[in-house]
């Protein structure tokens, strides 16, 4: 039986990576904005990750600190219960019925086409369904929603969280540039940045770069694709779970809710509670926050368990299956915005 006392050591050394990461994040951000820089938007997310790296593969975590460490899947299941208080179904309907279309398309395609690349290359099974959830659906959260749900290494959740925010900076610069080639309307824009980049954050600023209109668009589409988290991780927890225990069992009914993530019914029940209002503005914005705090630990928890060596040995395939499918997945979307756009209303 572990102790209180044995926790909280690990825990603050969760909690002080955690905080060292979004710091850097926000220096970053005011640098730029001092010296009127324009410079890539890297998530606390990377940054925890990277230092609890450095620290567990250069001096290593003491074992004063492993049972604290251990916690991050706890943490992990706590912010993804609190996210729910993010995704209002109500803004779904905002989009109309040919954009919602194409967010159902999108993630139909999305998952395929790294389902394919991840067999042509050869990777693991389960780190190819973290690349196919992280792509299809809301980046980096829905990758470490699905770690916990499907039983995955550290080290695949590494790889694919790498492989997934690789075009997330790019986006920044490149998305805003095809838009005005291709003299795309906001509407269409928006659309198209919600579809197509991973991650809110770099969604959010991918539209506003456009236009303010294009930015909500930007997220009304990607609030619709981050909806859907937890029907396509419950599916993958589901396919995982008999394929662990195999096709051949007794009262499947038990078994599969034996091994369901209970967290994911938390994270709909607060999706529930915030669409019907059960929550004022700032309730939202306290519960959203602490999501991010409980995001801080399970992040820096990651690089703490994740060993450099080990993921060597996955050579290069990993991100070559994230960045080139992440780039077709770019191209596809992009096709299928403009095919649709003579049916997108030219205004909001």
């Amino acid at each position: 039986m572990t102790s209180w006392k044995e926790v909280i050591p690990g825990t603050l050394l969760l909690a002080a990576i955690g905080f060292a990461g979004k710091v850097t994040e926000q220096s970053i951000a005011s640098f730029g904005r001092a010296y009127h820089l324009t410079l890539p938007n890297i998530e606390y997310v990377l940054w925890a990750i990277v230092f609890g790296l450095i620290v567990s593969n250069t001096i290593g975590v003491p074992a004063l600190f492993r049972r604290g460490v251990e916690t991050y899947e706890f943490w992990l299941k706590v912010g993804i219960v609190l996210l729910g208080v993010r995704f209002l179904l109500g803004d779904v309907a905002k989009l109309g019925g040919v954009s919602l279309a194409c967010v159902a398309l999108e993630l139909a395609v999305a998952i395929a086409i790294m389902t394919a690349l991840g067999r042509a290359f050869r990777l693991r099974p389960k780190l190819i369904s973290l690349l196919a959830i992280g792509s299809s659906i809301c980046g980096v959260s829905a990758i470490i929603a699905a770690k916990g749900a499907i039983d995955a290494d550290d080290e695949d959740a590494s790889y694919a969280i790498a492989a997934i925010l690789a075009l997330g900076a790019v986006s920044l610069f490149v998305f805003p540039v095809i838009g005005r080639v291709f003299g795309m309307t906001d509407h269409a824009y928006g659309l198209w940045v919600g579809l197509a980049v991973d991650n809110t954050a770099e969604a959010t600023a991918a539209g506003a770069l456009y236009s303010d209109a294009a930015g909500k668009f930007a997220v009304l589409a990607k609030t619709a694709r981050n909806a859907t988290i937890g029907i396509v991780v419950l599916g993958y927890a589901l396919y995982w779970a008999r394929q662990r225990q195999g096709a051949d069992i007794g009262r499947k009914g038990a078994f599969l809710w034996s091994k369901f993530p209970k967290f994911v019914l938390g994270f709909l029940a607060i999706s529930a509670l915030a669409t019907a209002g059960a929550f004022s503005t700032a309730e939202v914005a306290s519960i959203a926050n602490l999501s991010r705090w409980a995001f801080l630990l399970t992040f820096a928890g990651v690089g703490l368990r994740t060993n450099v060596r080990e993921l060597a040995q996955q050579g290069w395939r990993p991100f070559v299956v994230g960045v080139v499918g992440e780039v077709a997945i770019a191209a596809v979307t992009l096709a299928m915005v403009i095919a649709a756009s003579r049916f997108l209303p030219v205004t909001e």
